[in-house]
């Protein structure tokens, strides 16, 4: 994708720390020295909103700094009116580099970003989609991957999402970028760089990794700072869509790899209780979706960080007589959907991706297939599937 004339490159930039994340900002300055930067800080709100503070700087004498007040309201609606005054005005930057907070979910708080809103303007009168770039400190990032114990408030676009582990936030936040630089300081120890750049690169295969020694500057990729190629807010939606394209398992650097699994068969619920000991053990991240036997009917989406595992039903499957299904899909689901379509089972069937460190493939897989349902029950039906015992939704948290 070009840029088209007069349209501002709007860039993201976001770390797992301040350092990282000041870092990378400094970086795509280097590369685009009169860039505007809109960095955005949240602390708590008297109400169900938070206090959105921004600070604009640019090396312009015509755009100077300034600290704009803190305003209560949802994070991408004070952004957008941020971005907008920018592009309208008399002296526009060709870059401007939105820096964002921990404390934002990246992924959603785009997705409500770029959203056209009636009477409000659109950011694509004014601006191109960039990339978006995460800075890591792979200390921190380690640190954090196998954290489970401490919940992280984020905010999406709109509202406050429901906490997660910093396990999990850690794991999103690579996933969604673009680029991701790996700030070493110096004195860290020989191959963690490394190491986590393969860690990263599994969770995220489409992400540019560039690595930074702690000596030299790293220099940005140049996909880093165009526009992307890609329709950022159908892709956006699609990675949001509880049934998304696999991550495929590449071979295995620094003992980290992946396992891919795939079934046709419902689940038991039980039985895959049982196997969680065996199907987590050395797993760093894990994602999918699944059909269980007792929700034959519902998607149950598979997240998992570190030792933390969260099933979530997430919306009905696409059936074949519910075009509505399949219009507020996203096309790269419709697409999965009629690829895998059974005229049985329709869209239903189990995936997951497991990453991990030493992850025995084969106990893994054998695990999982032995909780599948045998053909004896799958011939009872799903009013004596209904019957099997919950021991994942029986309460009121997943």
């Amino acid at each position: 994708m070009t840029r088209p004339p007069g349209r501002i490159l709007l860039s993201v930039v976001s770390g797992n720390c301040p350092q990282a994340r000041g870092l990378l900002v400094d970086q795509v300055l280097d590369a685009s020295p009169n860039a505007l930067v809109l960095s955005v800080s949240l602390h708590n709100g008297p109400d169900t909103y938070p206090v959105v503070q921004r600070l604009s700087r640019s090396a312009d004498p015509r755009m100077p700094h300034a600290a704009h007040h803190g305003v209560t309201g949802a994070p991408a609606v004070v952004v957008r009116q941020d971005l907008l005054s920018i592009g309208r005005a008399t002296h526009r930057p060709s870059v401007v580099v939105l820096a964002l907070p921990e404390e934002l979910d990246t992924l959603p708080f785009l997705l409500e970003l770029w959203r056209d809103q009636l009477g409000a303007g659109s950011l694509g009168d004014h601006y191109t989609p960039g990339p978006v770039l995460a800075g890591v400190d792979p200390s921190s990032f380690l640190a954090d991957i196998g954290c489970v114990h401490r919940a992280v408030h984020r905010w999406n676009g709109w509202r406050a999402d429901a906490p997660v582990t910093r396990a999990e936030a850690a794991a999103a936040q690579v996933e969604t970028a673009d680029t991701v630089v790996l700030h070493s300081p110096a004195g860290t120890r020989t191959g963690l760089a490394s190491g986590v750049a393969s860690l990263v690169q599994l969770l995220n295969s489409r992400a540019q990794v560039v690595t930074h020694d702690g000596e030299a500057p790293a220099r940005l990729t140049a996909a880093a700072l165009r526009p992307i190629s890609y329709d950022p807010q159908e892709a956006w939606r699609a990675r949001l869509d509880p049934v998304t394209v696999p991550h495929m398992p590449h071979d295995s650097t620094h003992g980290v790899g992946s396992v891919l699994w795939r079934a046709r068969h419902p689940l038991h619920p039980g039985r895959l209780a049982d196997a969680l000991a065996v199907v987590l053990l050395g797993v760093v991240r894990g994602h999918g979706h699944l059909w269980l036997a007792n929700q034959p009917d519902s998607v149950v989406t598979w997240r998992s960080a570190g030792a933390h595992l969260q099933l979530r039903e997430s919306g009905p499957w696409l059936e074949a007589d519910a075009p509505q299904l399949w219009e507020a899909a996203s096309a790269q689901r419709r697409t999965l959907a009629s690829w895998y379509w059974d005229d049985y089972f329709g869209e239903r069937r189990n995936e997951i991706t497991l990453t991990g460190v030493d992850l025995d493939a084969a106990r893994i897989l054998e695990a999982l297939d032995a909780a599948l349902l045998s053909d004896e029950e799958l011939a009872q039906g799903r009013d004596r599937w209904l019957g099997l015992a919950d021991p994942f939704f029986a309460g009121d948290d997943s």
